[in-house]
């Protein structure tokens, strides 16, 4: 019958493969009738298909019955014989380190790099640093191991790890994920465990049969993952508004494609549920143009229809080296912009793998590895929302925004606003009347700096830091200049002396009403010095020197000592004006 046909293939292949021979049956083997059948039409046969095999190899000159196969499947099968084994680490039973420990008791060396494995030892991948790379001469021995046994260590193609660490470097704490499809259990084995630490959920679509189910769920329970929940309907047929996907924010787009870049396709079929029909494709080396437009179409849509859902990235992967299953299906699903206006866009980002792996940061939009000896081929793209712009915006936007709607008027300090202040400074001065008038900026500075005196605020230590603004008014106008600061080390400046026989008036600072505030960080001058607010009157055309008086209302508190020169106090770094005490 047409359904043992593929049990007839192998059986044949077995029987050449024992030169003929009939094959030996222990007491352990469990009997199965349809098997025995085939075998006995096969040993009946077998004198006439071994003379019609040798006839075969003798026409076109083959040595084996591998030498039979196409090239492209010849090469397929070298580059799967050497494809070295990936395993990754389940971190809920262990850690790198105690499997590092337990591999080197056992025997194993650790190397460097890919190309220095041989016999018993093993590397780190450099891009997953959960994964670990054996030689493929080993997988017998290795699966034997209680590493294996326990759970601890789980064997898969690199390209679902790939795809894994994409996903999870877009996570933050409590975010939900999805996944489009079952396909291999292992990958969302390996996602719950990377999530472990935080509190997200994974949400598996495409669970329709309960067999489906249950495997998945016992495979989970013995690696022990719990925080997984099955979803029977396909992914398509999830509505973006579905409120038990309201915190995802990251959707693993793994759907079928051609599986031209796996190397072991058998084992490819098997771990992921896929159509034996692969298998033809490999033969052939090629897949035909109506199933690659298939493919193509249906990996658009689901590409759309998960960019219509309310999520943050999306990581579209595939095991194919098409461009119209990869590149192409990306970029038409960009431009067909079916997220909507009132969402922001989706973009192109490189893709972030192990923050601590040993690979190089990669500027490339698309990750895409070609099937050879070390690795399968692999394509994968991360797909993020945009940004608001209001999300983005920097410091010194946001203090620019605040000066443009006048929250910043007056006040002066801090070297984030910097720009702001020097644009007040220069505005301040412009707008000084003639009739002595002073500015709203000036005269906040003017009421800060006696109300600080009269409510005893000590100065902040961050004044020394910040560069000060000083506020004069000689000849009715006020000037805003920066202070000199007295370098430490150096000789002060010459200090202006009034010429001998010469007095002059000294007026005390009027009172300013204290003006309350709002509670917020400013920096204002020092308020050890009050300033006089009227022109002093002269005598001469002498220029014009202020005294300097003790302010009254300062609770007796006696401001620093200024600089001494001959004996007499001076003050030089105020206004850059000489002041004597009196």
């Amino acid at each position: 019958p047409d359904e043992l046909t593929s049990l007839l293939v192998v059986m044949l292949y077995d029987l050449q493969d024992r030169k003929f021979r009939a094959r030996q049956i222990f007491d352990k083997d469990e009997p199965v009738a349809e098997v025995q059948k085939v075998e006995r039409y096969l040993y009946s046969f077998n004198i006439k298909l071994a003379g019609a095999l040798a006839r075969y190899r003798i026409k076109h000159n083959a040595h084996s019955i591998k030498s039979i196969l196409p090239e492209s499947v010849q090469k397929q099968e070298q580059r799967a014989s050497a494809l070295p084994l990936f395993v990754w680490v389940n971190t809920f039973k262990t850690s790198l380190q105690d499997v590092f420990s337990d591999l080197k008791k056992k025997g194993f060396t650790r190397v460097e790099s890919v190309s220095d494995l041989d016999n018993y030892t093993y590397c780190v991948d450099q891009h997953c640093n959960d994964v670990l790379m054996f030689p493929s001469s080993l997988k017998e021995e290795l699966l034997n191991l209680d590493l294996f046994t326990d759970c601890k260590l789980l064997l898969q193609d690199k390209s679902r790890s790939l795809a894994v660490h994409a996903a999870q470097a877009l996570l933050n704490t409590g975010d939900d994920i999805i996944v489009s499809h079952v396909g291999s259990h292992l990958t969302i084995a390996h996602l719950s465990v990377l999530t472990n630490h935080s509190t997200s959920k994974i949400f598996v679509c495409g669970v329709e049969s309960s067999t489906k189910g249950e495997e998945l769920r016992n495979l989970v329970r013995h690696v022990g993952c719990e925080n997984i929940q099955l979803l029977h309907e396909d992914f398509t047929e999830i509505g973006p508004t579905d409120k038990r996907l309201e915190k995802a924010k990251v959707i693993l787009l793994l759907p079928q494609c051609s599986g031209l870049g796996v190397c072991n396709p058998i084992d490819f079929i098997l771990s992921e549920h896929r159509d034996a029909g692969l298998l033809r494709d490999h033969l052939r080396g090629s897949v035909s143009v109506d199933k690659l437009s298939t493919l193509a179409e249906r990996q658009l849509n689901e590409l759309r229809h998960a960019m219509k859902c309310k999520l943050q990235a999306i990581v579209y992967c595939t095991c194919s080296v098409y461009p119209e299953e990869n590149e192409l299906v990306v970029k038409k699903a960009l431009e067909s912009g079916v997220e909507g206006n009132k969402v922001q866009p989706y973009r192109l980002i490189p893709p972030v793998f192990s923050p601590c792996s040993n690979s190089e940061a990669s500027t490339d939009f698309f990750f895409k590895i070609e099937p050879s000896e070390i690795s399968s081929g692999c394509f994968l793209a991360v797909l993020e929302r945009q940004k608001d712009l209001s999300e983005s915006m920097s410091v010194k936007d946001i203090l620019a925004r605040a000066a443009a709607k006048g929250l910043l008027d007056g006040i002066s300090g801090g070297k984030a606003k910097g720009k702001v202040k020097k644009q007040k400074v220069t505005k301040c001065r412009r707008n000084i009347t003639a009739s002595g008038r002073q500015p709203k900026s000036a005269a906040f500075l003017r009421h800060q700096t006696v109300s600080s005196i009269k409510a005893k605020v000590p100065t902040s230590k961050a004044t020394g830091n910040v560069q000060q603004k000083n506020v004069t008014q000689t000849s009715g106008c006020v000037q805003l200049k920066k202070s000199v600061k007295p370098i430490s080390g150096t000789v002060p400046p010459k200090v202006l002396k009034p010429p001998a026989g010469k007095t002059y008036q000294i007026q005390k600072c009027a009172e300013v009403k204290r003006v309350v505030l709002k509670p917020a960080l400013i920096i204002f001058p020092p308020p050890y010095f009050s300033f006089q607010g009227h022109q002093p009157r002269m005598t001469s055309a002498q220029p014009c020197f202020h005294g300097l008086i003790e302010a009254k209302g300062s609770g007796g508190r006696i401001p620093p000592p200024p600089l001494s020169k001959g004996g007499k106090q001076v003050c030089p770094s105020i206004l850059g004006c000489g002041y004597k005490n009196q």
